[in-house]
């Protein structure tokens, strides 16, 4: 099921609707599990729009990965973007306590702390992109390059498959 968005807005869409960005946001019953599987099947769109927010970590700091669901991080090209030997996945506590969202919900905008992103060059340009809107069973669809400009991002080629 979808329907637009009620309610108190979180961090994410405050920070879309505070900087008059124009974008779309959506929920949909999440699940259990595969969250970026549940949207696309929910929005009825192509997995490939749909972006996971990973958070990493470099070994002396947290850093945001934008990767299509359809996809998968390579942990060497996001390290190589992010200018680190290497970097693994990060804890999802410490993912949490930075971005101020629980994981299957953390979106890259709106964190408590602002993160170096990076976001898959893949998708770069493409008229819209969805990304989470800070909970889980909530996106939001915007553009890629108002998603690059408020985070601060750079594109990359970070994702295989």
């Amino acid at each position: 099921m979808l329907f637009q968005c009620s309610g108190v807005p979180t961090p994410a869409v405050r920070l879309l609707i505070d900087a008059a960005v124009p974008h779309r946001p959506v929920t949909f019953e999440a699940g259990a599990g595969n969250f970026g599987a549940a949207a696309a099947a929910a929005l009825g769109v192509d997995p490939g729009m749909i972006l996971k927010t990973l958070i990493v970590d470099t070994g002396t700091a947290l850093a945001v990965c934008c990767v299509p669901v359809s996809g998968k991080l390579n942990l060497k090209k996001a390290a190589a973007a992010l200018g680190v030997k290497s970097v693994t996945m990060a804890d999802p506590r410490k993912a949490r306590r930075a971005t101020g969202y629980v994981p299957g919900g953390i979106s890259p905008l709106g964190q408590k702390q602002k993160l170096v992103t990076v976001i898959d060059a893949g998708v770069e340009k493409q008229p819209e992109v969805y990304v989470s809107g800070g909970r889980r069973g909530l996106d939001i669809a915007l553009s890629p390059q108002d998603l690059a400009r408020l985070t601060g991002a750079q594109f990359s080629a970070i994702s295989s498959g």
